[in-house]
């Protein structure tokens, strides 16, 4: 039986609050970052997924260890909620994801603004030569 696992980890960062979204499938961790202005209310956080679903851009898959919880007490998932509410930050395997898909990003920017640039020097030599032969009408 296939089992998929997400969780939404909203903690603060300096100055805005930042939502970390994480799906394990099939062994692989894909990571969301959302950013929240101010806190958001969790009907509100609730809401931003059910409207923004499909415009989330996850991180590509990075191989995760699937872990599979049995059924517990309600006395201790509550402790454990509690004991995740109080701990800050992200864990590392989603930080690394988040941090691969800026720096994806990062070069996808890079190559298409050297592009531009590429292009726009060769329209301007071409305007350069056509202006020089202009001037040399007669000779």
């Amino acid at each position: 039986m296939e089992k998929i696992q997400s969780k939404l980890t909203v903690y603060f960062e300096n100055p805005f609050w930042v939502g970390v979204y994480e799906i394990i499938d099939n062994g692989n961790l894909e990571v969301c970052k959302i950013t929240f202005g101010s806190e958001p209310k969790d009907y509100e956080v609730y809401e931003y997924l059910n409207h923004n679903w499909y415009s989330l851009q996850f991180s590509k898959p990075v191989q995760a260890e699937m872990k599979f919880e049995k059924k517990i007490n309600p006395k201790r998932m509550q402790r454990q909620v509690k004991k995740q509410t109080q701990t800050i930050g992200v864990g590392t395997k989603s930080q690394q994801a988040i941090k691969n898909q800026q720096e994806e990003g990062k070069l996808a920017r890079k190559k298409q603004s050297s592009l531009e640039r590429k292009q726009r020097r060769e329209k301007q030599f071409l305007l350069k030569q056509i202006k020089r032969k202009s001037k040399h009408r007669g000779h």
